[in-house]
């Protein structure tokens, strides 16, 4: 096994930390790119190189200082991977497929579709007669407006009924603020509970998943994961398989994730899909033999990916904001593995930390 590789990542919030933490397991040593100063992963990482992501000089130095590169989040720019991977072929993995098709909800349920994978309906939106005309023909009672890029954890998004639209201020001013924004309308669906997989797979075309798992949100937020997560075989079988079909159909290396809704007449549709490890997959760092930020490593430095082996039960809170000031009542309790991020600035709906409760497998409810 060679472990004398560099890794880069792009980005240096708590995925790139906990990335870089299970490199380092692995004799692999992380260096991190991101326009933040102190940020999380500079923390537990090598070296960090602190630019903007269009600065050519500074990118130049990130890739001449390492084997292969990655990213924690998304919002990359498109054009910051182009230049990577003109300084040196093919060196950013997952590839920009994935980061193209994720990026963009619009495309992301337009790939979905074509690949015969089930979501909510949807259609492009721009004026408020667009969203009269879609409700009209398809009859709903209520749907949600997002753009169709940067928006996460709630932000970037409005849910309304078709009851008095024209009356409608929030809306009316959601789409005065988004003028500038593509934007896609959702059907509000009656789901039975909210389901992710994690699908790790390598470059020979193996793959490992984590999950499904059960997600809990507060205020847009993902609030708790529970594994196991009580769906029904059913569902876990279909939520499995349709994680690797996509990650065969964008032929990944790497790991991505599938949010899915699932339904009261056990089948799924797909959410969301995000081309990177998950904030409803850090229970795996500690109830896995192999977490998924270490098969993400695995996967983008060309090692196997690892089969998870998950040895317990667990229930994940995040710690959100003014949640973190209760690590204190649990940093003794035996079965409470505390994460925190090392972020100073303790913010409204920012995540600080997570706890991770263990309890031997098979014993929770």
């Amino acid at each position: 096994m060679k472990t004398n590789i560099t890794l880069g990542i792009l980005g240096g919030g708590q995925l790139g930390r906990m990335s870089a933490m299970a490199a380092a397991r692995l004799g692999i040593s992380v260096i991190i790119y991101c326009p933040e100063e102190n940020s999380p992963a500079s923390e537990v990482s090598k070296e960090t190189i602190v630019a903007p992501y269009d600065d050519k000089d500074a990118l130049q130095r990130f890739s001449a200082l390492t084997d292969i590169i990655s990213y924690e989040f998304e919002n990359i720019p498109v054009e910051t991977i182009d230049y990577l991977n003109s300084l040196k072929s093919d060196s950013v993995l997952p590839t920009k497929t994935l980061l193209d098709v994720s990026q963009n909800r619009l495309s992301e349920k337009s790939f979905l579709n074509e690949n015969s994978i089930k979501t909510a309906r949807w259609a492009k939106v721009t004026t408020l007669d667009d969203i009269k005309n879609v409700c009209n023909e398809w009859n709903i009672k209520g749907f949600i407006i997002k753009t169709a890029r940067f928006g996460y954890d709630g932000k970037g998004q409005i849910k309304c009924d078709t009851d008095s639209l024209d009356h409608n201020t929030e809306l009316q001013n959601f789409l005065k603020e988004t003028q500038e924004q593509e934007l896609i309308l959702e059907e509000l669906i009656n789901f039975t509970c909210e389901v992710s997989v994690i699908v790790a797979r390598d470059k020979y075309g193996k793959t490992e998943c984590y999950g499904p798992m059960l997600n809990e949100h507060r205020n847009h937020i993902l609030h708790k994961t529970f594994v196991p997560s009580g769906v029904s075989e059913t569902v876990s079988n279909q939520a499995l398989s349709v994680a690797k079909t996509i990650a065969d159909a964008v032929n990944l290396t790497g790991v991505l994730t599938v949010e899915y809704f699932a339904m009261p007449n056990d089948t799924v549709l797909v959410n969301e899909i995000a081309p990177r490890a998950h904030n409803s997959g850090h229970w795996s760092i500690d109830a896995c033999t192999v977490s998924q930020f270490e098969n993400h490593v695995r996967t983008v430095c060309g090692l196997p990916v690892a089969p998870p082996m998950r040895h317990s039960d667990v229930e994940m809170l995040n710690l959100i904001g003014d949640d973190v000031e209760i690590v204190d009542t649990y940093i003794n309790e035996p079965n409470a593995c505390v994460h925190l991020y090392g972020k100073k600035e303790v913010r409204a709906g920012r995540k600080m930390g997570h706890i991770n409760f263990i309890t031997a497998k098979g014993t929770s409810k």
